[in-house]
């Protein structure tokens, strides 16, 4: 078998494959959640309650991406407007938030490691699992409907959880020898939701651009 058959539309929207990326990313989503339990604890205990979805940030991509492919398992032939207009935000936020969330985890593990953090076998596989996380979602994100409204949209709501977290200090869990690198942390982390935006952006003129290569007469308008 050809290895880019694995890359095919063929392959990758199968209900066998989607159904195992559905239950691979949701048991990652409650893992991730799990994992938050304490500073979700705390935040309950500390701060208003109203900041608590702003806390855990992987786990929330995760659920995000969960959602938009329960969307491919079960499209949906015809929808009110306002329907659709909840799956294209739900898959930009799925894109733009996987992206952002998959490197940053993985560079706050390794400019850990740089200080002196020692990593063990938990390091690693969140360090793939995160990488997972950024790959599936631009792998995917040519099978969505979002468009650069929904990606603004989506780039809008990480900016806001980026301040907030910042603001208020309840960012992600950092390695210890990273406690003191707050502030390039947080500018580092503001970039990123920027660079994010701009992949998933790129990713979508390219989506498109190849539509208008394989099918004469498509607009090439970004959607909204």
């Amino acid at each position: 078998m050809n290895l880019s058959f694995f890359w095919s539309r063929e392959f990758l929207l199968s209900r066998q494959f989607l159904w195992l990326l559905f239950i691979v990313n949701l048991g990652g989503t409650i893992y991730g959640y799990m994992w938050y339990e304490s500073q979700l604890v705390w935040t309950v205990a500390n701060m208003p309650a109203w900041m608590l979805p702003f806390v855990p940030d992987s786990p929330t991509s995760s659920l995000f991406f969960t959602a938009a492919i329960f969307y491919l398992l079960f499209p949906y032939k015809s929808a009110s407007k306002i329907a659709t207009a909840g799956r294209v935000i739900v898959e930009a936020l799925a894109v733009v938030w996987s992206i952002k969330y998959g490197v940053w985890a993985v560079a706050m593990i390794i400019a850990g490691a740089a200080q002196g953090d020692v990593l063990n076998w938990s390091h690693y596989m969140l360090i793939v699992s995160h990488l997972g996380m950024a790959f599936e979602a631009l792998l995917y994100f040519r099978f969505m409907k979002a468009g650069t409204a929904a990606l603004t949209a989506a780039l809008a709501f990480l900016l806001l959880n980026d301040m907030i977290d910042y603001t208020y200090g309840i960012y992600p869990g950092l390695p210890a020898e990273l406690e003191d690198n707050i502030t390039p942390i947080k500018w580092f982390t503001f970039n990123l939701s920027l660079l994010s935006f701009g992949t998933a952006y790129i990713a979508l003129r390219y989506r498109l651009a190849k539509q208008v290569n394989n099918n004469t007469g498509i607009s090439t308008n970004i959607p909204s």
